[in-house]
């Protein structure tokens, strides 16, 4: 795998003089906010950001373009091992090619979740998210406060209800200039969160000491002010 993050900061003083990573983990359902928010707190904080999704649809987008059937675990298991991904903010390359704007084509919605609970694929990318996170970082997914980071200092899951969510994911499209169908979508989010929430392999849920944000009545300054004076408080 490729290496991704530029890092900077990122580690405090522990006793006896280590230096121990700043690691905050953000994690969410679909259009729950959270890569949003995870991205200005690491402005805030000084860290890297990293929202492990863009990895998840990288490979669903490649497996597409080879021809590698979603439900071929091996093959796309080998996929996933063998491609190298960069990221660099809201940008990414699969081997050197930029798939940005093709990564949220709703083409490649259904292929997503299957390809995402692949046991070898979480494997491949659960190890470079955790060498990317080494020396500090804000990192976005649905798994990295229990699987990738279970033992982050500070963790936090976003909620909110289904009406907000599909309000989010179709101004994410519209902001791309395509067309929405409310409907669609909605059955979309409802599916994506269900199959992740029920998947054997990392399921969607919060971390048993991650804090918990309803994020339906707060914009996203609201939601990062509230992480990063957590963040801080804790490390005082």
């Amino acid at each position: 795998m490729a290496r991704a993050v530029q890092r900077r900061g990122g580690c405090r003083a522990a006793r006896g003089g280590a230096r121990r990573a700043v690691i905050v983990t953000i994690d969410g359902g679909v259009a729950s906010g959270k890569s949003a928010v995870g991205r200005r707190v690491a402005e805030k904080l000084g860290l890297p950001f990293i929202d492990s999704g863009l990895m998840y649809r990288a490979i669903t987008r490649l497996a597409m373009q080879r021809g590698v059937d979603p439900r071929n675990d091996a093959g796309v298991t080998g996929l996933a091992e063998s491609t190298k991904l960069r990221i660099e903010g809201e940008r990414v390359w699969a081997d050197g090619q930029e798939l940005t704007d093709e990564i949220y084509d709703t083409d490649y919605a259904d292929a997503l979740p299957i390809i995402s609970a692949i046991p070898g694929v979480r494997k491949a990318l659960v190890e470079e998210q955790r060498r990317m996170g080494t020396s500090g970082v804000v990192m976005a997914g649905r798994d990295i406060g229990t699987v990738v980071f279970p033992d982050a200092e500070h963790k936090f899951f976003l909620v909110a209800s289904l009406e907000k969510k599909v309000r989010r994911r179709a101004a994410q499209y519209e902001r791309r200039g395509e067309r929405v169908d409310e409907e669609a979508m909605r059955r979309e989010v409802e599916l994506r969160d269900r199959v992740d929430s029920e998947r054997p392999v990392a399921p969607l849920r919060p971390a048993e000491d991650a804090v918990i944000i309803d994020t339906d009545n707060l914009d996203v300054d609201q939601v990062v002010d509230r992480i990063v004076e957590h963040v801080k408080a804790a490390r005082r």
